[in-house]
């Protein structure tokens, strides 16, 4: 499912400031571009939270109920003030991509069949990938 949601970007020093009212999400990043990535990130992140724990997405709101929440959320930064634009997301694709990311596990073998791996130029993360998937009877990403 794909939504945008306003989100407000204000400069703050060096920084980027960044609030997505609908979200409850508070980021930052060392440009305008940089900004923008780590708020669809942070919207990408919460919103699969979200879909996990069972709850529904946010509507995203309208401008003028965006400026309204950014409004009552000044306690510390008045985002009003920031640009607001809009931030678009792909919640089925950022899934995926998050689940597709490659994890680091350290694995224990024996030293002589690691010397006979290295000479037979075999990947063994490639050959340990096959074989889970294999072993679980999965050749791919289960969808949710």
């Amino acid at each position: 499912m794909k939504q945008a949601y306003p989100t407000f970007i204000a400069k703050y020093a060096k920084d980027y400031l960044v609030y997505v009212p609908d979200m409850d999400i508070y980021t930052e990043g060392t440009s305008m571009a940089d900004a923008i990535e780590m708020a669809r990130d942070a919207i990408g992140l919460k919103g699969i939270d979200l879909e996990d724990d069972g709850k529904e997405l946010p509507t995203p709101s309208t401008q003028k109920e965006a400026i309204q929440k950014a409004k009552e959320d000044t306690e510390i930064f008045d985002y009003s003030t920031g640009i607001l634009t809009w931030v678009d997301i792909d919640f089925t694709v950022y899934r995926r991509k998050v689940e597709n990311k490659m994890v680091r596990r350290n694995v224990t073998l024996p030293n002589w069949l690691n010397i006979e791996a290295e000479k037979a130029h075999i990947n063994v993360s490639r050959v340990l990938q096959e074989a889970l998937m294999n072993t679980l009877g999965v050749n791919q990403i289960s969808e949710r």
